[in-house]
């Protein structure tokens, strides 16, 4: 009865969202809403006092009575701040809309490139960015990198069209949280949303399964191990190239290789996980 009311009068359930109070000795429902205000995002509150066997009615409800009709918040979990970066307007409207329609998600902002939503991140501080995988100028494994390199505390939700093992592999090594595809239905999204601003990891089944097949593809090679072993003993690429019998520069590409593969930002923490894989032994 509530929505008909608003939609007949054209006031819109912001994020979906009202608290309800009874006034059971006036036989009234109170109602506070979040009006969207032409297209500004200004809250007015309106009371709506929906009586029981009467016709609603619409009223201005003054700061101080709002309080009265609002169900207290004080235990409520603080809102998820999104920053969403996707070159197509139509899907950053969408996703916005989506989103918003949870009351624990604030869009921060909605940026069309890689380049925009690094600049972005700046001055919004999200706590998670939802972002799309190829776009104009950067491309998202890149722009993924760059965010984790500027906060290693941000969390990346990527969103994409593009399921090949390659895409997943890379974006996942970038730094990325969690993968999913457009497809996925918007009740997961939302989910996503949540687990990866708790800084848990949330790939689809489907995902998971590329991603294991990526990965068992992308075991390191013969070379690579020695390059990686020598990288323990604390050899330059240089050093590390006239033992091996190869030009610096393709001893340089191979530990370049082996961080890419082992999901590692620098020497020492491929080294590391490298040895807790066992792939390597450390000299004693």
């Amino acid at each position: 009865m509530i929505g008909d009311f608003f939609r007949a009068m054209g006031i819109p359930l912001l994020h979906g969202r009202y608290c309800a109070d009874d006034d059971t000795a006036n036989n009234q429902l109170v109602v506070t809403v979040n009006h969207e205000f032409a297209q500004h995002y200004w809250p007015m509150e309106i009371g709506i006092r929906c009586s029981m066997d009467a016709s609603p009615i619409a009223e201005s409800i003054e700061p101080e009575q709002q309080r009265a009709y609002s169900t207290p918040m004080e235990n409520a979990a603080p809102a998820i701040k999104v920053l969403i970066i996707d070159d197509h307007p139509v899907v950053r409207l969408g996703l916005k809309t989506m989103l918003e329609s949870e009351g624990q998600i604030v869009v921060t902002g909605a940026v069309g490139s890689a380049r925009e939503g690094i600049v972005e991140v700046e001055k919004v501080r999200p706590d998670v960015v939802l972002m799309d995988l190829r776009m104009p100028e950067m491309e998202g494994v890149e722009a993924i990198s760059e965010l984790r390199r500027k906060d290693q505390n941000l969390r990346v939700l990527v969103l994409t069209n593009y399921e090949e093992d390659e895409y997943i592999l890379h974006a996942m090594q970038a730094g990325a949280m969690g993968y999913l595809l457009k497809n996925t239905p918007q009740e997961e999204i939302i989910r996503a949303v949540d687990m990866v601003n708790q800084n848990q990891r949330c790939v689809s089944p489907e995902v998971a399964k590329r991603l294991s097949e990526a990965v068992a593809r992308e075991e390191l090679t013969q070379r690579e191990l020695e390059v990686l072993k020598l990288v323990a003993d604390g050899l330059t690429n240089k050093e590390i190239a006239e033992q091996l019998f190869i030009s610096a520069k393709t001893a340089r590409n191979h530990v370049a290789s082996c961080l890419l593969k082992l999901g590692a930002d620098d020497r020492t923490e491929a080294v590391t996980t490298a040895v807790r894989r066992g792939l390597i032994r450390l000299s004693r």
